[in-house]
C-alpha cells in the first residue's frame, strides 16, 4: 500500500506529519518555496516552487504522479486541485474542502449560510471605504482578517475609527498570495477559544480529539494545552457544529476547528483541514494517536476505531527574536532536558526572523493543565535560539 505523497507546504507541521508517514512506509515529495525547509530534511524528495504559479504546480504534478496530494499552507493554487482529482488523484482532504478552506471567504459563507452554524457578524471587503462600511455594519469593537493568511497575520481589532486605515493596511501587508480582501467581524464577547481536532475517515465514523484551549499573541499561539475544561454541553454543541461543517466539505483527515466558548454556547470560528499548530501539545502523547498520525492514517485509509486520552499536556512555542541567515544555534538544551514530564522539538528551520516560530517546548503528566502550562514554558525559556 506504498503511496506516493506530494506535500504542498514543508513548515514544522509538515515535518511532523513526514516522520508519521514515513513509519507508515510511504513516499514523500515535500515542496516549499525555500530549499532546507523543515518537511524537505525527512522527505525522499523535494521541488521549490512558488505554489502560487499554478503552470509550476501543474509541471510538479505531472513530474513525479502522485496518489495523493496534502496540502499543509494557505498560498497555494487551490483550484487546479479539481483538475488533479478528476485525473484520480486524491487531494486531502478533498479539492473542494483545500479550495474552501485556503479562503476564509468560501469557508465563513459555507459554514453561516450553507450548514447554518453560529458566527460572528461579518462583512467583507476589498477596499479602504468597503471596510468602513463593513465596521459600521458589525459594530465596534470588531476583528480585521485577511481573507488569505497564515498564523495570525495581519490580524488586529478595530476598537475607534482611527484603527480603521491602520487594520486595513496592516491585513493587507499581511495578506498570502495575491487575494486583497479582508474580513471584518463582529466582537464576541467569549470566556476562552478552543481548537477541536475532528478526524473523518474514508469509512469510519468522525471522531473527535479532547479540546484544546489555546492562548494567542499577535495572532499566533503562544502556548495549548489539552483537555481544556469546558462545559459537556458546549462541547456536544462544538463537536455538531465540527461534524456538519467537515461533512460539508467531504473528505477524509484532521481538521483543525476553531470556536470562541461563550456563555451561550460554541461560535464557529475557522477552520484549517489538516493538522493544526495548537495541535502540536499532542506530540507529548496526550492521546493514544497525535494529530499527524491520525492525519497519515486517515489518508491512507487505516481505520482509527477510538481517539483516547492518555495523560495532561500543554505546548508552549520558542521564538527567535532576531534576523538570521545562518543556521540557528539553540543554546540552553541541556539546562531545558532535566525538567522531568518535559521534552521540546526542534524544528529544523534554516533561518531566523523577529518572532519567528523555532521549536516548542512538551509539559506532561496527571497535574492540573495550567501547572503544565507554566512547566512548558519554563523549558521553553531556557531555550535560546542564536
Amino acid at each position: 500500500m506504498r503511496k506516493k505523497i506530494l506535500l504542498l507546504g514543508s513548515g514544522e507541521l509538515g515535518k511532523e506529519f513526514v516522520i508519521a508517514c514515513q513509519r507508515l512506509g510511504q513516499y514523500i515529495i515535500a515542496v516549499d518555496s525555500y530549499e532546507g525547509a523543515p518537511a524537505m530534511q525527512v522527505a525522499h524528495e523535494f521541488e521549490v516552487i512558488n505554489m502560487l504559479d499554478g503552470d509550476a504546480l501543474d509541471r510538479i504534478v505531472a513530474k513525479h504522479q502522485p496518489d495523493i496530494i496534502v496540502p499543509e499552507i494557505e498560498a497555494i493554487r487551490t483550484e487546479r486541485f479539481y483538475d488533479y482529482e478528476s485525473k484520480g488523484i486524491q487531494v486531502v482532504p478533498s479539492a473542494k474542502a483545500a479550495n474552501f478552506t485556503m479562503n476564509r471567504k468560501a469557508i465563513r459563507d459555507l459554514a453561516a449560510k450553507e450548514v447554518g452554524v453560529r458566527t460572528a457578524n461579518y462583512r467583507y471587503a476589498t477596499t479602504l471605504e468597503e471596510l468602513q462600511n463593513g465596521v459600521d455594519a458589525v459594530g465596534m469593537p470588531c476583528v480585521v482578517k485577511p481573507l488569505m493568511s497564515s498564523s495570525g497575520k495581519g490580524q488586529s481589532v478595530i476598537k475607534s475609527t482611527e484603527d480603521i486605515e491602520k487594520a486595513w493596511k496592516y491585513a493587507i501587508e499581511g495578506s498570502r498570495g495575491d487575494l486583497l480582501e479582508v474580513i471584518v467581524e463582529g466582537f464576541v464577547d467569549f470566556d476562552y477559544e478552543i481548537t477541536l481536532l475532528t478526524l473523518t475517515q474514508k469509512d469510519g465514523e468522525t471522531l473527535f480529539c479532547p479540546p484544546i484551549g489555546h492562548r494567542q499573541e499577535r495572532g499566533d499561539y503562544q502556548e495549548s494545552w489539552q483537555p481544556m475544561p469546558m462545559k459537556a454541553e458546549h462541547l456536544e454543541e462544538a463537536k455538531k457544529m465540527a461534524a456538519d461543517v467537515t461533512k460539508a466539505l467531504g473528505g477524509a483527515g484532521i481538521w483543525g476547528v476553531e470556536f470562541f466558548i461563550t456563555q451561550e454556547g460554541a461560535y464557529f470560528s475557522e477552520l484549517s483541514p489538516r493538522p493544526h499548530d495548537t495541535g502540536m501539545v499532542t506530540l507529548g502523547n496526550t492521546q493514544n494517536l497525535s494529530e499527524f498520525e491520525l492525519h497519515a492514517r486517515a489518508i491512507l485509509g487505516i481505520p482509527v476505531n477510538e481517539i483516547v486520552l492518555e495523560r495532561n499536556g500543554a505546548s508552549a512555542v520558542v521564538l527567535a527574536m532576531n534576523e538570521g541567515e545562518s543556521t540557528p544555534i539553540f543554546r540552553g538544551l541541556d539546562k531545558a532536558a532535566i525538567i522531568p514530564q518535559t521534552d521540546f522539538k526542534l524544528f529544523g528551520k534554516p533561518t531566523t526572523r523577529p518572532y519567528r516560530r523555532m521549536a516548542v517546548a512538551l509539559a506532561f503528566g496527571n497535574e492540573e493543565v495550567s501547572d503544565l502550562v507554566e512547566k512548558a514554558k519554563s523549558v521553553a525559556s531556557l531555550i535560546e535560539v542564536e
